[in-house]
Formats: structure tokens, sequence, C-alpha cells
């Protein structure tokens, strides 16, 4: 089984990410979301900034 993978801030938006799978003849199986963080100061916590969203996906059987 062929799996792919696809990154949201490849695309304008989530629909538009799965939008480009079903045309590449891709279904969605897997949803991955990590934080990505920005450094604030020496004595401070990392702040989450965004998201990081990539969708794993497998070919789809006719």
């Amino acid at each position: 089984m062929k799996k792919k993978k696809y990154r949201v801030s490849d695309f304008k938006s989530i629909d538009a990410c799965l939008d480009q799978m079903k045309e590449d003849g891709f279904t969605p199986i897997k949803r991955i979301e990590k934080p990505v963080f920005q450094e604030q100061g020496e004595n401070e916590d990392p702040e989450p900034i965004q998201q990081d969203i990539v969708f794993e996906a497998v070919k789809m059987t006719s």
C-alpha cells in the first residue's frame, strides 16, 4: 500500500489540502498535529504559535 504525506501549510487551507489529496487519488487515513513553538526569552518557556498539521494518505482503490 503506497502512502503519501500532505502538509496543510503547503496549501491555503485544510479543505484545499483534502481536495488535492482527492484529486491525486489518495484518501486520508491519519491526521497528525504538532505545535510549533517560539522562543520567548532566556528565563521564559517557549510559547506555541501555530499547529503543524500533516495528513497521511493512501492510494484509493477503484
